[in-house]
């Protein structure tokens, strides 16, 4: 989610993406006092599932958690104050020099968004017949076959079990290549 200050006519464009580090999940509340005192910040969210009371459910989480992009310039903008806004540690630095993040990867990220501002995570790094290991699940240690994207958050993985081949259906977030 990128929340946008009105900049003032006139205002130098030499800004770049920092990464601000925040403390644990506090990622939002980091994010609005930041918007507050007038900083340009972006928080990419994704769908995750967590378990809660012993059943899986989806929630929207950073994709990066602990960590937020905030948009500077060196030249004009005051940079004390994010240091000890509600909700920040501190501007992530290598040295003395803060970190900057390419700006390109802030495009790549936006590009990703639905509607909602959620990121779009594609099942592009599993092409058919590749090696999958079950992460979760009854199938939890087993390693398989990657066949194909089978629904919106399920994957068919084919397994050699007692020495039969057997195609399962399950849950994308609980594979990983083998």
């Amino acid at each position: 989610m990128i929340t946008r200050p009105k900049m003032p006519a006139g205002e130098p464009t030499a800004r770049s993406w920092y990464l601000v580090y925040c403390k644990p999940r506090q990622e939002d509340v980091a994010r609005e006092n930041l918007v507050r005192q007038g900083y340009e910040t972006y928080l990419p969210l994704l769908h995750d599932i967590r378990r809660r009371q012993g059943r899986r459910v989806s929630v929207i989480a950073p994709m990066f958690p602990r960590y937020l992009f905030v948009h500077l310039s060196r030249q004009t903008d005051n940079w004390a104050p994010i240091r000890s806004t509600l909700g920040v540690v501190s501007i992530v630095r290598f040295g003395r020099e803060a970190a900057r993040v390419p700006d390109g990867l802030v495009t790549i990220l936006r590009s990703r968004e639905d509607a909602q501002g959620i990121q779009i995570l594609p099942l592009d790094e599993y092409q058919p017949g590749s090696r999958v290991r079950i992460t979760q699940g009854g199938f939890a240690g087993y390693e398989g076959i990657f066949q194909a994207a089978s629904g919106r958050d399920r994957v068919t993985v084919l397994l050699d079990v007692l020495g039969r081949s057997a195609r399962t259906t399950v849950d994308s977030a609980s594979i990983e290549p083998a």
